[in-house]
């Protein structure tokens, strides 16, 4: 029922709360009156305003502070001991109502849990049912004022660390969707490294490599970034051209709807002047049949020829009607559907352009890791040569011993670092392109989904619409009888 939006368990046996957390839309909640130990499992009711819970076995405040839209909280005639968790309502700012009652805070009922609520809970108004009044908060914040400004501390630090995720997490989805994440920084360069010992090796031999790999992560580095920036460019238009066409949709689709209500309003008006002449034709022979006169007397044959045109009338009037909403739709469907054709020529231009470019930037990458193992060749083979013609071996790098005999292995080594190298860099270039290529074909796939799916439930709404207008007539006749014997009696 994902349309529910008031549920009622009280009353019975409930002893965990579970299988609910698909009623997104539900507002309130009453699980009073049951064995429920813990609050859980409701953390995707995000609409829900009134949450009972009162007389159950809970004994902690706990996964409530995500219901943002929560205006009253029932959790009296539990069996909570402590304070913890009450400080966590802060965050819901529409609650209003809160009841604690009846629980053995604190281990002791002389607690003032009255002066607690209203000292550290601003927002709310009525505890226990009961207004709270200026006075009370003053006191409640002379009594808690220690736990006030601690609890104040740990809000701010809190709502500034939430801040710093949500940007955060913004961030990285915008990157995503750039398809740029993870080349804003230098992990592109750090994952050429991940699992090439041999390359690592290399880069012990001495201060001429370091610097050399500290020149390679820099122009790695520059050239991800400028596939960054322009991702982020390309991004920003992409976003534009979305919007835009989604502004055409809802537009056009208003249009429609604005057209389909003049049409409606127009066939009301002419139903219910033709319902006026068929309610008096059937009310005279209903009249004339409790008189006792017969169904086939010219009178009432002139009267039942009269309903049959009236009949007919509306039959028309219904299959005008019809023509002319499914017109409508006939033309708004078939506007969409070539709506969606350009601006699914628009994006994939779009992309194409970002995708040669980026191409271009990852074949920059590919020559500066060629570019830097043929440097550290040259490095490496002096080094080789530096000590094997000293016979002095020591600080060579365990992995790079087998080279002083064998001097081809050095290349071979370099060789595997450059291929692994250029490996990765491949692979991230594949990835952008295949998530490029699948983000096309995902969004227009639901794009005509989506308004497949709106036509044929337009279709439908009108059928059954124009369907239960035609029954009313056949209804009418059932009710102008009822209505005279009413009168009759």
């Amino acid at each position: 029922m994902p349309n529910l939006t008031k549920l009622s368990l009280n009353c019975n046996k409930i002893e965990v709360i579970e299988h609910i957390d698909m009623l997104t839309a539900l507002k309130e909640l009453d699980l009073s009156f049951n064995y429920i130990e813990r609050i859980e499992n409701i953390e995707k009711l995000v609409n829900l305003e009134v949450l009972t819970l009162f007389n159950n076995l809970i004994t902690k405040i706990e996964n409530l502070d995500v219901l943002e839209k929560l205006v009253i909280l029932s959790l009296g005639n539990n069996k909570i001991t402590s304070t913890a968790g009450i400080e966590r309502f802060r965050f819901l700012k529409e609650l209003r109502v809160l009841n604690l009652q009846g629980n053995p805070i604190k281990g002791s009922t002389s607690f003032p849990m009255d002066l607690y609520v209203a000292a550290i809970l601003p927002d709310v108004k009525y505890y226990e049912y009961k207004r709270i009044t200026d006075e009370m908060r003053q006191n409640g914040q002379e009594k808690f004022y220690r736990e006030l400004r601690e609890i104040e501390t740990n809000e701010e630090k809190e709502i500034l660390e939430r801040s710093a995720e949500a940007k955060e997490e913004f961030d990285a989805q915008r990157l995503a969707s750039s398809f740029v994440e993870h080349l804003n920084e230098h992990q592109l360069y750090e994952s050429l490294w991940k699992g090439d010992e041999d390359g690592h090796a290399l880069l012990m031999i001495g201060q001429v490599a370091t610097d050399l790999a500290e020149e390679y992560d820099h122009d790695i580095y520059d050239v991800t970034q400028e596939i960054y920036k322009f991702g982020l460019e390309c991004f920003e238009e992409r976003e534009k051209e979305i919007n835009e066409f989604k502004e055409s949709l809802e537009e056009g689709q208003t249009q429609i709807q604005k057209m389909g209500h003049n049409v409606i309003e127009e066939f009301l008006r002419q139903k219910e002047l033709i319902f006026e002449r068929a309610s008096a034709v059937l009310k005279a022979l209903e009249l004339r049949t409790l008189r006792g006169e017969e169904e086939d007397s010219p009178e009432s044959l002139v009267l039942l020829d009269l309903f049959d045109k009236i009949t007919m009338e509306f039959d028309d009037t219904i299959n005008d009607v019809w023509q002319q909403l499914m017109s409508q739709e006939l033309h708004l469907h078939e506007s969409i559907e070539e709506t969606t054709v350009n601006f699914q020529r628009r994006i994939q231009e779009m992309m194409a352009k970002f995708v040669e470019q980026v191409q271009t930037y990852f074949g920059q990458l590919r020559d500066i890791a060629i570019h830097f193992s043929e440097n550290m060749t040259e490095i490496a083979t002096h080094y080789i040569n530096t000590k094997t013609a000293m016979q002095d071996f020591a600080g060579v790098p365990p992995e790079l011993l087998h080279c002083m005999e064998d001097r081809e292995a050095i290349l071979n080594v370099i060789a595997g670092m450059k291929d692994s190298h250029i490996q990765r860099i491949d692979e991230r270039e594949d990835r952008l392109m295949v998530r490029s290529r699948e983000f096309i074909e995902n969004m227009i796939d639901e794009l005509n989904n989506d308004e497949l799916e709106r036509n044929r439930a337009k279709i439908l709404e009108i059928n059954s619409y124009l369907e239960l207008m035609s029954d009313s007539l056949s209804a009418l006749q059932t009710e102008i009888r009822e209505e005279i014997l009413n009168e009759e009696t």
